[in-house]
């Protein structure tokens, strides 16, 4: 017999509590059938279930009265960025005060930590950890560019004409002072490091691995967001760039793979060229060797600048 014809719509779909299935009048005979899945203490699914990581994590949110939701599942469920090795990660991960009994539920990792009420959110029915410390808690497992990319995610400021809000997730006085009130936490130290890294004005991942790739081919730091003409919100920008060069450095990224983001993409090359800047404009080969090319190629760019803008001279000796 199929499993809808003895559950409530309500429960088809995703992991249920046995409070919820109570309360849809479902008999504790019914969640015995083979098309139920008693996934653990109070919680259940259908058998037919394909797995939701949002849904699933509801439901342990519900069934877990004082914890929350954290570490990769957090960062996934709020779109985060990841590194590739994890952004398709199905794991759960459940953090809990340490006056509550150890998490021991079969597929769930289970975290006793300290945390402030202002580090957790309730987010559409899931309590979780908020961005910040999810971010934080994070530090002991990925590697100190992969927390500066999601560090940098945090503190960039949105662009209205693209987003639904107008401030960012938070700045890095505001992660500072989170890093400082969890001295003892595993990873606080690599944390930290991130924080001397992150800088604001990076839009993706690949565009603050190239600016630490250049870091740490010894390139002095570039501007970020680098508008052509300052104090004029339409202005075309470059990703990253030296002003007294007139060198402008872009990262196009998948998208620019498209008809209309290359002709516009073309419009601002155009733009800055004419204005008599240069133009690198690097991409997922790039990105794929580690900008190792890329940074030569902009070591070659700032000598050439060096000596066609003589009035420079001294803004990058050591190139």
């Amino acid at each position: 017999m199929q499993m809808r014809n003895h559950l409530p719509a309500t429960l088809l779909t995703a992991p249920f509590t046995l409070e919820s299935a109570r309360a849809s009048g479902v008999s504790a005979s019914l969640l015995r059938r083979a098309d139920v899945v008693h996934v653990g203490r109070g919680l259940y699914r259908p058998a037919g279930w394909d797995f939701d990581l949002e849904e699933a994590a509801r439901a342990l949110s519900a069934v877990s009265p004082g914890a929350w939701i954290s570490h990769v599942t957090a960062a996934r469920i709020r779109c985060q960025i990841l590194p590739a090795w994890l952004s398709d990660s199905t794991e759960l991960h459940l953090s809990k005060p340490r006056s509550l009994p150890e998490v021991r539920r079969k597929g769930v990792y289970g975290h006793t930590v300290l945390a402030r009420e202002e580090e957790i959110e309730s987010v559409e029915g899931i309590r979780i950890s908020t961005r910040s410390r999810t971010w934080l808690d994070m530090a002991r497992r990925l590697s100190l560019s992969e927390l500066v990319c999601m560090g940098d995610e945090l503190i960039r400021i949105p662009r209205l004409q693209f987003e639904d809000r107008t401030e960012p997730f938070t700045t890095l006085a505001g992660l500072r002072s989170l890093v400082d009130r969890h001295p003892n936490l595993q990873g606080v130290v690599r944390a930290r490091q991130a924080l001397d890294m992150m800088r604001v004005g990076a839009d993706s991942a690949p565009e603050t691995l190239l600016r630490l790739a250049m870091a740490d081919a010894g390139l002095p730091e570039p501007e970020l967001q680098v508008a052509l003409r300052i104090h004029d919100a339409m202005s075309p920008t470059a990703d990253l760039g030296y002003r007294q060069r007139r060198l402008a450095i872009q990262y196009d990224g998948g998208h620019h793979l498209l008809d209309a983001q290359t002709f516009s993409d073309r419009r601002r090359d155009k733009a800055f060229e004419s204005s008599g800047w240069t133009v690198l404009t690097f991409g997922k080969n790039d990105l794929a060797d580690g900008f190792q090319l890329a940074t030569g190629k902009i070591k070659r760019a700032l000598r050439a600048a060096r000596l066609d803008h003589p009035q420079a001279a001294g803004f990058a000796d050591a190139i």
